[in-house]
Protein backbone atom coordinates (compact mmCIF):
# COMPACT_ATOMS: atom_id res chain seq x y z
CA UNK A 1 0.00 0.00 0.00
CA UNK A 2 1.06 4.00 -0.90
CA UNK A 3 1.46 5.88 2.21
CA UNK A 4 2.00 10.22 1.65
CA UNK A 5 4.94 11.47 2.95
CA UNK A 6 5.65 14.81 4.19
CA UNK A 7 9.21 15.32 2.17
CA UNK A 8 10.36 19.24 2.35
CA UNK A 9 9.07 22.73 3.13
CA UNK A 10 10.09 26.31 1.13
CA UNK A 11 8.68 29.71 2.03
CA UNK A 12 8.71 33.15 0.74
CA UNK A 13 8.23 36.35 2.50
CA UNK A 14 7.88 39.53 0.79
CA UNK A 15 10.50 42.47 1.28
CA UNK A 16 8.30 45.35 2.80
CA UNK A 17 7.91 45.08 5.83
CA UNK A 18 4.29 47.25 7.90
CA UNK A 19 5.25 47.83 11.46
CA UNK A 20 2.73 48.85 13.97
CA UNK A 21 4.42 51.94 14.16
CA UNK A 22 3.42 52.66 10.49
CA UNK A 23 -0.46 51.63 10.97
CA UNK A 24 -1.18 53.71 13.22
CA UNK A 25 -0.35 56.64 11.28
CA UNK A 26 -2.72 55.08 9.03
CA UNK A 27 -5.53 54.61 11.15
CA UNK A 28 -6.89 55.11 14.73
CA UNK A 29 -4.46 52.32 16.57
CA UNK A 30 -1.20 52.12 17.78
CA UNK A 31 1.60 49.32 18.70
CA UNK A 32 0.80 49.03 22.16
CA UNK A 33 -2.93 47.92 20.97
CA UNK A 34 -2.42 45.35 18.31
CA UNK A 35 0.72 44.02 20.28
CA UNK A 36 -1.97 43.54 23.41
CA UNK A 37 -4.56 42.50 21.17
CA UNK A 38 -3.16 40.08 19.08
CA UNK A 39 0.58 39.58 19.32
CA UNK A 40 1.65 40.70 15.93
CA UNK A 41 4.52 43.39 15.52
CA UNK A 42 4.72 43.44 11.90
CA UNK A 43 3.79 42.07 8.55
CA UNK A 44 5.08 41.63 5.20
CA UNK A 45 3.12 43.41 2.46
CA UNK A 46 3.78 42.26 -1.61
CA UNK A 47 4.89 44.77 -3.92
CA UNK A 48 1.82 46.21 -6.57
CA UNK A 49 3.10 44.21 -8.91
CA UNK A 50 3.88 41.18 -7.49
CA UNK A 51 1.20 38.47 -7.82
CA UNK A 52 -0.33 35.18 -5.52
CA UNK A 53 1.42 32.89 -7.96
CA UNK A 54 4.56 34.68 -8.17
CA UNK A 55 5.31 33.84 -4.11
CA UNK A 56 4.00 30.64 -4.70
CA UNK A 57 6.39 30.13 -7.48
CA UNK A 58 9.65 30.91 -4.99
CA UNK A 59 8.16 28.96 -2.05
CA UNK A 60 7.63 26.47 -4.72
CA UNK A 61 11.46 26.49 -5.77
CA UNK A 62 12.47 26.26 -2.52
CA UNK A 63 10.29 22.91 -1.81
CA UNK A 64 11.23 21.57 -5.05
CA UNK A 65 14.96 21.64 -4.34
CA UNK A 66 15.09 20.15 -0.59
CA UNK A 67 13.23 17.69 -1.83
CA UNK A 68 15.54 16.91 -4.68
CA UNK A 69 12.83 16.40 -7.49
CA UNK A 70 12.42 18.09 -10.27
CA UNK A 71 9.54 19.91 -11.50
CA UNK A 72 8.67 17.67 -13.84
CA UNK A 73 8.37 15.01 -11.54
CA UNK A 74 5.13 16.48 -9.58
CA UNK A 75 1.70 15.34 -11.23
CA UNK A 76 -0.71 17.26 -9.11
CA UNK A 77 -0.08 21.05 -7.94
CA UNK A 78 -2.73 22.57 -5.23
CA UNK A 79 -3.08 25.86 -4.20
CA UNK A 80 -4.71 27.18 -1.02
CA UNK A 81 -5.42 30.53 -1.41
CA UNK A 82 -8.34 33.39 -0.75
CA UNK A 83 -6.59 36.06 -3.19
CA UNK A 84 -5.89 34.37 -6.20
CA UNK A 85 -4.42 35.96 -9.43
CA UNK A 86 -8.19 35.45 -11.00
CA UNK A 87 -11.39 36.03 -9.96
CA UNK A 88 -12.99 32.70 -11.57
CA UNK A 89 -10.01 31.24 -13.85
CA UNK A 90 -6.94 30.28 -14.49
CA UNK A 91 -6.70 29.22 -11.38
CA UNK A 92 -3.39 30.04 -9.19
CA UNK A 93 -2.37 26.71 -9.34
CA UNK A 94 -2.69 27.04 -12.70
CA UNK A 95 -0.42 29.86 -12.91
CA UNK A 96 1.90 28.52 -11.10
CA UNK A 97 2.55 25.31 -13.28
CA UNK A 98 3.40 27.48 -16.13
CA UNK A 99 5.73 29.71 -14.22
CA UNK A 100 7.31 26.52 -12.84
CA UNK A 101 7.59 25.05 -16.90
CA UNK A 102 5.25 22.17 -16.01
CA UNK A 103 3.31 20.71 -19.35
CA UNK A 104 0.90 17.50 -17.50
CA UNK A 105 0.56 18.46 -14.04
CA UNK A 106 -3.13 18.44 -12.54
CA UNK A 107 -3.52 21.67 -10.74
CA UNK A 108 -6.74 23.15 -9.15
CA UNK A 109 -7.05 25.88 -6.23
CA UNK A 110 -8.82 25.47 -3.30
CA UNK A 111 -10.88 27.85 -1.19
CA UNK A 112 -10.58 26.86 2.73
CA UNK A 113 -9.54 30.00 4.03
CA UNK A 114 -7.29 29.88 6.47
CA UNK A 115 -7.65 25.76 6.73
CA UNK A 116 -6.47 26.04 3.03
CA UNK A 117 -2.82 23.93 3.18
CA UNK A 118 -4.65 21.55 6.37
CA UNK A 119 -7.08 20.93 3.38
CA UNK A 120 -4.62 20.90 -0.13
CA UNK A 121 -2.86 18.35 2.54
CA UNK A 122 -5.78 15.64 2.88
CA UNK A 123 -6.38 15.97 -0.80
CA UNK A 124 -2.51 15.21 -1.61
CA UNK A 125 -2.79 12.33 0.91
CA UNK A 126 -5.92 10.70 -0.81
CA UNK A 127 -4.89 11.27 -4.43
CA UNK A 128 -1.47 9.72 -3.29
CA UNK A 129 -3.18 6.67 -1.05
CA UNK A 130 -5.45 6.07 -4.28
CA UNK A 131 -2.77 5.09 -6.00
CA UNK A 132 -3.50 8.25 -8.75
CA UNK A 133 -0.70 10.36 -8.09
CA UNK A 134 3.08 9.86 -6.54
CA UNK A 135 4.23 13.78 -6.34
CA UNK A 136 2.33 16.52 -4.89
CA UNK A 137 3.08 19.79 -4.54
CA UNK A 138 1.03 22.14 -2.17
CA UNK A 139 0.87 25.39 -1.89
CA UNK A 140 -0.49 28.08 0.51
CA UNK A 141 -0.24 31.43 -0.98
CA UNK A 142 -1.87 34.70 0.05
CA UNK A 143 -1.98 38.35 -1.08
CA UNK A 144 -4.18 39.72 1.78
CA UNK A 145 -2.84 43.29 1.48
CA UNK A 146 -5.23 43.22 -1.93
CA UNK A 147 -8.09 42.41 -0.38
CA UNK A 148 -7.93 44.62 3.52
CA UNK A 149 -9.64 47.85 3.81
CA UNK A 150 -6.63 49.74 5.20
CA UNK A 151 -9.25 52.17 6.68
CA UNK A 152 -10.85 49.17 8.95
CA UNK A 153 -8.87 48.89 12.21
CA UNK A 154 -10.53 45.81 12.67
CA UNK A 155 -8.69 43.87 9.68
CA UNK A 156 -5.84 45.45 8.54
CA UNK A 157 -3.72 44.99 11.83
CA UNK A 158 -4.07 41.36 11.43
CA UNK A 159 -3.25 40.36 7.43
CA UNK A 160 -0.15 39.95 5.87
CA UNK A 161 1.14 38.43 2.83
CA UNK A 162 3.43 35.48 2.07
CA UNK A 163 3.84 31.84 0.79
CA UNK A 164 4.44 28.20 1.93
CA UNK A 165 4.75 25.17 0.04
CA UNK A 166 5.61 21.38 0.76
CA UNK A 167 6.22 18.38 -1.14
CA UNK A 168 4.40 15.42 -0.61
CA UNK A 169 5.49 11.90 -1.93
CA UNK A 170 4.34 8.08 -2.18
CA UNK A 171 6.48 5.78 0.08
CA UNK A 172 5.99 2.27 1.27
CA UNK A 173 7.70 2.73 4.67
CA UNK A 174 4.55 3.54 7.37
CA UNK A 175 6.81 5.26 9.35
CA UNK A 176 7.20 8.03 7.52
CA UNK A 177 3.56 8.42 6.38
CA UNK A 178 1.08 11.02 7.50
CA UNK A 179 -0.77 9.94 10.40
CA UNK A 180 -4.13 11.34 10.22
CA UNK A 181 -5.73 14.51 8.93
CA UNK A 182 -9.31 16.05 10.27
CA UNK A 183 -11.35 18.60 8.72
CA UNK A 184 -14.50 20.02 9.01
CA UNK A 185 -16.71 23.01 8.08
CA UNK A 186 -19.55 24.85 9.35
CA UNK A 187 -21.77 27.20 7.02
CA UNK A 188 -24.17 28.44 9.47
CA UNK A 189 -20.65 30.88 10.97
CA UNK A 190 -20.17 31.91 7.36
CA UNK A 191 -21.16 36.14 8.45
CA UNK A 192 -18.46 36.07 10.97
CA UNK A 193 -15.22 36.03 8.08
CA UNK A 194 -15.74 36.56 4.33
CA UNK A 195 -15.29 39.30 1.45
CA UNK A 196 -19.73 39.86 1.02
CA UNK A 197 -19.28 40.99 -2.50
CA UNK A 198 -17.92 39.98 -5.79
CA UNK A 199 -19.60 36.82 -6.40
CA UNK A 200 -22.97 35.97 -7.83
CA UNK A 201 -24.11 36.18 -3.69
CA UNK A 202 -24.24 39.81 -3.86
CA UNK A 203 -26.02 42.29 -6.12
CA UNK A 204 -23.78 44.16 -8.49
CA UNK A 205 -25.55 47.42 -8.51
CA UNK A 206 -22.80 49.78 -7.90
CA UNK A 207 -19.28 49.45 -8.88
CA UNK A 208 -18.48 51.99 -4.88
CA UNK A 209 -20.15 49.46 -2.69
CA UNK A 210 -19.01 46.80 -5.37
CA UNK A 211 -15.60 47.31 -4.51
CA UNK A 212 -15.52 47.88 -0.65
CA UNK A 213 -17.38 44.52 0.04
CA UNK A 214 -14.44 42.81 -1.84
CA UNK A 215 -12.48 43.95 0.81
CA UNK A 216 -12.27 40.77 4.50
CA UNK A 217 -14.96 41.96 6.93
CA UNK A 218 -14.96 39.83 10.44
CA UNK A 219 -17.35 40.01 13.68
CA UNK A 220 -13.74 39.60 15.75
CA UNK A 221 -15.30 38.41 19.35
CA UNK A 222 -17.67 35.85 17.76
CA UNK A 223 -14.70 34.95 15.70
CA UNK A 224 -12.44 34.82 18.93
CA UNK A 225 -15.08 32.72 20.81
CA UNK A 226 -15.59 29.85 18.21
CA UNK A 227 -12.43 29.83 17.10
CA UNK A 228 -10.58 28.92 20.48
CA UNK A 229 -13.12 26.26 21.13
CA UNK A 230 -13.60 24.66 17.50
CA UNK A 231 -9.67 24.36 17.39
CA UNK A 232 -9.16 23.04 20.61
CA UNK A 233 -12.16 20.17 19.88
CA UNK A 234 -10.49 19.25 17.18
CA UNK A 235 -7.19 18.53 17.94
CA UNK A 236 -8.30 16.67 21.60
CA UNK A 237 -10.43 14.33 18.93
CA UNK A 238 -7.61 13.67 16.36
CA UNK A 239 -5.24 12.58 19.33
CA UNK A 240 -7.70 10.35 20.58
CA UNK A 241 -8.62 8.74 17.87
CA UNK A 242 -4.81 8.14 17.14
CA UNK A 243 -3.74 7.36 21.06
CA UNK A 244 -1.24 10.06 20.73
CA UNK A 245 -0.25 11.82 23.88
CA UNK A 246 0.32 15.93 23.47
CA UNK A 247 4.23 14.84 24.96
CA UNK A 248 4.87 13.01 22.04
CA UNK A 249 4.02 16.49 19.96
CA UNK A 250 7.02 17.83 19.25
CA UNK A 251 5.79 20.67 16.66
CA UNK A 252 2.22 22.57 17.79
CA UNK A 253 2.52 24.43 14.91
CA UNK A 254 -1.08 26.52 14.81
CA UNK A 255 -2.49 28.98 12.03
CA UNK A 256 -0.95 32.29 13.20
CA UNK A 257 -3.75 34.33 13.23
CA UNK A 258 -4.17 35.59 17.03
CA UNK A 259 -1.42 34.97 19.96
CA UNK A 260 -4.46 34.89 22.23
CA UNK A 261 -6.29 32.55 20.42
CA UNK A 262 -3.06 30.46 20.10
CA UNK A 263 -1.91 30.62 23.81
CA UNK A 264 -5.81 29.30 24.66
CA UNK A 265 -5.33 26.56 22.81
CA UNK A 266 -2.05 25.64 23.91
CA UNK A 267 -3.08 25.79 27.51
CA UNK A 268 -6.01 24.12 27.04
CA UNK A 269 -4.35 21.27 25.43
CA UNK A 270 -1.28 21.48 28.28
CA UNK A 271 1.04 21.90 25.37
CA UNK A 272 4.51 23.42 26.57
CA UNK A 273 5.43 27.03 25.42
CA UNK A 274 8.31 24.71 23.73
CA UNK A 275 6.20 22.42 21.87
CA UNK A 276 4.32 25.70 20.30
CA UNK A 277 5.49 27.33 17.17
CA UNK A 278 5.13 30.69 17.05
CA UNK A 279 5.34 33.16 13.87
CA UNK A 280 2.64 35.62 14.19
CA UNK A 281 4.32 38.21 15.70
CA UNK A 282 6.72 38.35 12.55
CA UNK A 283 4.37 37.75 9.79
CA UNK A 284 0.52 38.47 11.41
CA UNK A 285 -1.95 36.35 10.08
CA UNK A 286 -1.27 34.86 6.22
CA UNK A 287 -4.40 32.62 5.80
CA UNK A 288 -3.86 29.94 4.05
CA UNK A 289 0.02 30.38 3.86
CA UNK A 290 0.75 30.55 7.59
CA UNK A 291 1.31 26.89 8.71
CA UNK A 292 4.04 26.33 5.61
CA UNK A 293 5.37 29.47 6.58
CA UNK A 294 5.72 28.46 10.60
CA UNK A 295 6.85 25.37 9.44
CA UNK A 296 9.47 26.66 7.34
CA UNK A 297 10.46 28.90 10.27
CA UNK A 298 11.19 25.74 12.56
CA UNK A 299 12.91 24.07 9.59
CA UNK A 300 15.48 26.72 8.41
CA UNK A 301 16.38 27.68 12.40
CA UNK A 302 17.69 24.05 12.71
CA UNK A 303 14.52 22.91 15.15
CA UNK A 304 12.67 20.65 12.82
CA UNK A 305 14.63 17.03 12.13
CA UNK A 306 13.51 13.91 10.07
CA UNK A 307 11.41 11.79 12.31
CA UNK A 308 9.69 14.56 14.53
CA UNK A 309 6.01 14.73 14.51
CA UNK A 310 4.14 17.99 13.63
CA UNK A 311 0.19 18.46 14.86
CA UNK A 312 -1.16 20.83 12.53
CA UNK A 313 -4.20 23.21 13.66
CA UNK A 314 -6.17 25.63 11.61
CA UNK A 315 -9.35 27.88 11.32
CA UNK A 316 -10.68 29.76 9.24
CA UNK A 317 -13.48 31.49 7.20
CA UNK A 318 -16.50 29.51 5.71
CA UNK A 319 -16.44 28.64 8.72
CA UNK A 320 -13.29 25.24 8.23
CA UNK A 321 -11.24 24.01 10.37
CA UNK A 322 -8.48 21.19 10.32
CA UNK A 323 -5.82 19.06 12.40
CA UNK A 324 -3.46 16.64 10.93
CA UNK A 325 -0.50 14.75 12.35
CA UNK A 326 2.63 14.97 10.38
CA UNK A 327 5.89 13.17 11.02
CA UNK A 328 8.77 14.98 8.45
CA UNK A 329 9.98 12.63 6.53
CA UNK A 330 12.33 13.99 3.99
CA UNK A 331 14.02 11.75 1.31
CA UNK A 332 16.92 10.08 2.97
Amino acid sequence: MAYAAFRSIGAYVPEKILTNEELSKMVDTSDEWITKRTGIKERRIAAKDEKTSDMGVEAAKIALQRSGLDAQDIDLVICGTISPDYFCMPSTATVITGKLGMKNATAFDISAACTGFIYSLSVAKAFIESGMNKNVLIIGAEKLSAITDFTDRGTCILFGDGAGAAVISATNNKDEAIIDIHTGADGSYADLLMTPNGGTGSAHDALDKEAAGCYMQMKGNETFKVAVRTLTKDVKEILAVNNIETSSIKHFVPHQANLRIIKAVGEALNLKDEQVVLTVEKYGNTSGASIPMAINDIYESGKLQAGELMLLDAFGGGLTWGSALVPFSPFK
